[in-house]
């Protein structure tokens, strides 16, 4: 599937699994040599912890009755009780690279954030986009003091 771009165009790649395959595999080499992926079944290979990688993002990717463990483990060819393996131990080496890979702004530079976002797109006190996916939400709108709630 990463390799085999007859299997599946890029933009469907892209709508799989939410990034494109360098990006995956730019990834896969940050994580590939966790201590976490030891406790894999057999030998120890770059596909396999790039199936964990692709696994976690398609699970993350889908939304709704496609989320379920069965139905990414059909297209992912796997059983579910692996998709559950797979999602724990990819969300666990991804998540020690907390500390060098995701670095949320201060107060000023989300003012900046926020500024530029609303000159270009209307959208007021919008810190940041991603994808256009909407994830949760929950806040008071201080001028109007009315509930906002937005789920993708």
């Amino acid at each position: 599937m990463l390799y085999n771009g007859t299997y599946m165009t890029d933009d469907e790649f892209l709508s799989n699994f939410r990034m494109d395959r360098e990006c995956i595999q730019q990834l896969n080499r940050m994580v590939e040599h966790d201590e976490i992926f030891n406790q894999c079944w057999g030998e120890r290979s770059k596909m396999l912890s790039m199936l964990h990688i692709m696994v976690f993002l398609k699970y993350l990717g889908s939304y709704g009755k496609e989320a379920s463990l069965q139905k990414i483990g059909r297209a992912m060819g796997i059983s579910k009780g692996a998709v559950n393996k797979c999602m724990m131990w990819a969300s666990g080496a991804i998540l020690k690279l907390q500390k060098q890979a995701i670095r949320w702004p201060d107060d000023e530079e989300r003012k900046r954030i926020s500024g530029r976002i609303s000159k270009a797109h209307d959208f007021f006190h919008c810190d940041g986009l991603i994808d256009g996916t909407l994830f949760p939400c929950l806040c008071t709108d201080a001028e109007w003091g009315r509930l906002f709630h937005k789920e993708r």
